[in-house]
């Protein structure tokens, strides 16, 4: 960088008018501390910084009062600056991104003939995670009929079934009575048609008189609610049986034995920390718990689904229907694609784990929890 930039180079690389870069000096926020040869004030290096987080801030939405105030934290140096102006701009993204994905779920429900109410409308405003990655779930999350049929089988003869947490709905059996709740609109926006009643609720108040139901199942949800203890006491409130499909979270052989989260994502444990074991889940309920193992060609493109397909996980598309890689976020998501894409064209992932070549099913930590 030049020694010094003149107030008109600043304007002229940064947009901002001459006129705002006067009045930053003026209210002392932002003041060139130096002249040029010919006697004009100009900005030196750290005149620049100072104003690169200002104009960060700005463009954020923050007032010129609180940016003061931020730019003269004694206890924030450059660096952290740097790091806070990136969280706050991921954030924004994010956002942004989800409102985008709010509004294209709203469109498709209006193309369909589906209003949503007032409520629904205002989510846009409040994304949740499932607004997030929900669009992306037709491409690649469908029914796995092998583990579907675990579901069924630990149902046994119910007839009304309520599905909490439903989604899609792509593990609802055709053969009940199905009920479903889901509490993002996204997902609701994107039910097939024909599918069963959906519900707008969340699984810790259910709004159901106790023993509404023979059955109450859940798939692959609990890790997303806010007290997964209290939405199983929930679930067994209002049905005589309740099966759930989920994975031991507090378990860490699961993150060992599986190659992604050991090799490629371990910020996947910062994900599962404090959340309640599997076994705590299943004695909250009474519930027995049975191993499910995931088949080497899952249709359902779960975290875990692709342990035999590594490439898959280079697949934007795979990625973002699976809520893990939105949590982690997008360092992590493009420091481990990057490994694994070097790992896969110099044969180091093939090495590492060729133990799973010949394997048809893996014991991952997945389960079913049956009362």
């Amino acid at each position: 960088m030049a020694e010094h930039l003149t107030v008109g180079r600043v304007a002229g690389l940064t947009g901002v008018s001459v006129r705002t870069l006067h009045h930053y000096d003026q209210i002392g926020l932002v003041r060139p501390s130096t002249r040029t040869a010919a006697g004009h004030r100009a900005y030196a290096a750290a005149d620049v910084e100072r104003l690169r987080e200002v104009l960060a801030y700005r463009r954020l939405g923050f007032g010129l009062r609180e940016i003061a105030d931020l730019v003269d934290d004694p206890a924030t140096d450059a660096l952290a600056h740097l790091h806070r102006l990136r969280g706050l701009l991921l954030d924004q993204r994010d956002r942004a991104a989800a409102m985008v994905t709010a509004i294209d779920a709203e469109l498709h429900a209006r193309a369909r003939g589906i209003m949503t109410t007032p409520e629904e409308q205002l989510t846009i405003f409040g994304p949740h995670l499932y607004d997030e990655i929900g669009c992306a779930y037709p491409a690649t999350r469908r029914t796995e009929p092998r583990i579907a049929a675990r579901v069924r089988e630990a149902l046994g003869d119910a007839r009304t079934v309520l599905n909490v947490g439903a989604g899609t709905g792509s593990y609802e059996p055709a053969d009940r009575e199905v009920t479903a709740v889901e509490p993002s609109a996204v997902m609701r926006a994107l039910r097939r048609p024909g599918a069963a009643p959906c519900v707008a609720a969340g699984a810790e108040s259910l709004p159901f008189e106790d023993g509404s139901f023979d059955a109450a199942m859940a798939f692959s949800t609990l890790h997303h609610w806010r007290d997964p203890v209290a939405g199983l006491r929930e679930m067994r409130r209002v049905a005589r049986r309740v099966v759930v499909f989920t994975h031991d979270a507090s378990d860490a052989g699961w993150r060992h034995r599986f190659w992604l989260s050991r090799d490629y994502l371990p910020e996947t444990a910062a994900l599962v920390a404090g959340r309640p074991s599997v076994d705590r889940l299943a004695a909250a309920i009474g519930a027995r718990l049975e191993p499910v193992l995931i088949p080497w060609d899952c249709a359902d493109g779960f975290f875990e689904a692709y342990w035999r397909r590594p490439e898959a996980y280079l697949d934007e598309h795979v990625r973002r229907a699976v809520s893990v890689w939105t949590r982690v976020g997008p360092e992590p998501e493009r420091r481990a694609v990057a490994r694994l894409r070097e790992d896969l064209a110099s044969g180091r992932w093939a090495k590492r784990n060729r133990e799973l070549a010949g394997l048809d099913a893996a014991e991952l930590g997945l389960r079913l929890l049956v009362a």
